[in-house]
């Protein structure tokens, strides 16, 4: 399961004991696989401060989190030809998303934890901002390509009367240059090659004779030339019309027809030359904004436990991993284990008709403990 629940309570001996009754209880009943999940010490500045913070990291808990899934869609949409492949791509510092979780550690490098709350806060947001904006840059480019060269594509496929005819003609079908003389292209139904052939010398005056030649065939019909005088030309089309011999229209220009043909190759090219850099960039970039969303979820723990249960720090935070079909039984064990942190909210989970004001439980998750929950099954690619 994809789902992980990142929990705190007070790291006092009573809290401790709970804990440890916890991951007793659900790992005999195999209710989750439980890991410690280390904070560091962080600076906590003023109670206001952290109020205010608490709903930042909020918001940019939610847009970390909406940015690392465009990514991943992303390079789903990347990897069209291997998506089988694209699960194995989603990493975090080289290893594979639930490890890294699992072993998850501050990176005191990148977010030193001597600096203010907020300031790490807004190097933060300030990397996932940057991250997005050159995501948008980027893949607007390779979209460029890709749907100019799919549009281009498209019109190789379907039938005789729509599609290009530039990978099926040559020049040699049609008498050019030619002031008396033109050549025709006509899309005759499979069932009425016998008729073509018998008739379209008559269809009007002035048609070369045994000029007609098959030059494609797709499932429903073929695609013949006629060569004929000018001057008889609408008399030749409407007469063709009428006997279901659908003309298309199409004049032979060898400069255009090469330059369609380049232009898909050039288009092709084009988008593999920036397939191997845009999948290294947006896997490069995956890593770190998911990297750096652990951490927004890290420092809400942070702030919400000691908004929770006061100074001096001390709390225990610890990084559960639901087992399927268990996740009703192990909010229960939560929720008994640790019912003394707050017996109104722990009663009113019990009894959801309670009405206690000032606790709006339809609007959002609350628990005696603080609680966060990772959800990993928005990047389930497998």
């Amino acid at each position: 399961m994809s789902e992980f629940w990142l929990i705190s309570a007070p790291g006092d001996k009573v809290n401790l004991q709970a804990l440890e009754r916890m991951n007793t209880v659900t790992s005999k009943a195999n209710l989750s696989s439980n890991n410690k999940f280390l904070i560091p010490d962080l600076k906590v500045g003023t109670l206001d401060a952290l109020v205010g913070l608490s709903d930042e990291l909020g918001k940019l808990d939610s847009f970390a989190e909406s940015v690392i899934k465009k990514i991943a869609q992303y390079i789903g949409e990347v990897m069209e030809d291997s998506k089988d492949k694209v699960q194995e791509n989603l990493l975090a510092n080289g290893v594979d998303l639930i490890s890294y979780l699992t072993r998850f550690e501050w990176d005191m490098a990148k977010y030193p934890i001597k600096q203010p709350l907020k300031n790490i806060s807004e190097a933060l947001a300030k990397q996932i901002t940057q991250i997005e904006t050159d995501l948008k840059s980027r893949t607007a480019a390779y979209n460029n390509i890709k749907g100019n060269l799919q549009s281009l594509e498209r019109k190789t496929v379907g039938n005789l009367l729509t599609r290009t005819l530039a990978d099926i003609v040559n020049k040699e079908d049609f008498v050019l240059n030619s002031e008396y003389l033109i050549t025709l292209l006509i899309v005759v139904p499979k069932s009425n090659y016998a008729q073509w052939q018998k008739t379209y010398e008559s269809l009007s005056d002035m048609v070369v004779p045994r000029s007609t030649k098959m030059i494609a065939e797709d499932a429903e019909g073929g695609l013949f030339t006629v060569t004929l005088f000018r001057k008889v030309m609408d008399d030749f089309k409407a007469k063709a019309r009428e006997n279901r011999f659908m003309v298309r229209e199409f004049y032979f220009d060898e400069k255009e027809l090469k330059c369609e043909k380049e232009e898909i190759m050039k288009l092709a090219s084009d988008k593999k030359q920036q397939y191997g850099p845009l999948l290294r960039w947006l896997k490069v970039n995956f890593s770190e904004a998911f990297v750096a969303w652990i951490h927004v979820k890290a420092l809400r723990v942070f702030v919400e436990s000691v908004l929770r249960y006061g100074l001096p720090v001390n709390f225990q935070a610890m990084l559960l991993q639901p087992s399927k079909k268990s996740v009703k039984r192990l909010r229960d064990v939560l929720n008994a284990v640790f019912k003394h942190l707050d017996e109104v909210a722990a009663a009113s989970i019990m009894d959801m008709s309670m009405d206690i004001p000032g606790l709006q439980l339809s609007n959002q998750e609350y628990y005696p403990y603080v609680y966060f929950k990772i959800d990993l099954s928005l990047l389930d690619y497998s």
